[in-house]
């Protein structure tokens, strides 16, 4: 949950009101991920699931990653094609590897 707010927190700082320009989110896990929200919501949604062992709340965690998951990638490609200066190191959802 942590994760989550905290990369919502920077996304929300990143224009002033009236700004209609599109900036890098950086710091927190975005230093390291292109989707630090939606990586935030995915492990909120895993932990719900272990925690109450149930089967809804094992499928509502996996169709939120697939549905996250594409929208980090999206994002991700979105980014790297808007900004020259993009890191190239920074992964679409998951650290080091997508």
């Amino acid at each position: 949950m942590g994760i989550n707010i905290h990369s919502d927190c920077i996304l929300r700082q990143l224009r002033k009101p009236g700004e209609v320009i599109y900036r890098i989110p950086q710091g927190g896990l975005f230093t390291y991920v292109s989707g630090a929200n939606f990586l935030g919501e995915i492990i909120e949604w895993i932990g719900y699931a272990l925690a109450t062992w149930s089967l809804p709340a094992l499928a509502f965690a996996f169709f939120s990653l697939c549905f996250l998951g594409l929208r980090a990638f999206h994002h991700h490609r979105f980014y790297l094609k808007m900004f020259e200066d993009y890191p190239k190191s920074r992964k679409a959802l998951i650290p080091f590897i997508f």
